[in-house]
């Protein structure tokens, strides 16, 4: 019988162990949302999502820096020009969440509101 050099048995044990490791199953987005950002709105401003379904929301700016913040939902996501960011939302609450632009954006900032609608 030929011995086993350390590596080989290295490679065998690490196999091994790869294969015997818990596997996670991160909760995979079912669909994703694409929202736009410029003065002074959200485009779209409202968006309809199921209650306990993974969305992703990529969110996009077109001009300057924005941020959308849903807190009932527990969203805070700065925005900036070209750099789209994404955010995993699972609603688990029935209702209309009213969001807003959360970063200042100049005199129309305020008019820039948003609103998530989760059904059943």
């Amino acid at each position: 019988m030929k011995s086993i050099t350390r590596a080989a048995l290295l490679a065998l044990l690490i196999t091994a162990l790869i294969r015997l490791a818990p596997v996670s199953h991160a909760q995979q987005a079912e669909h994703t949302v694409e929202i736009h950002a410029h003065r002074f709105s959200f485009e779209p401003s409202e968006i309809t999502l199921k209650r306990n379904e993974t969305v992703q929301l990529r969110l996009i700016s077109d001009d300057v820096t924005h941020a959308l913040l849903v807190p009932d939902l527990g969203i805070n996501q700065e925005i900036k020009k070209g750099k789209p960011v994404e955010v995993t939302v699972k609603p688990e609450t029935v209702g209309d969440f009213h969001g807003q632009c959360g970063h200042f954006c100049g005199n129309g900032h305020g008019s820039m509101l948003f609103v998530v609608h989760v059904k059943e």
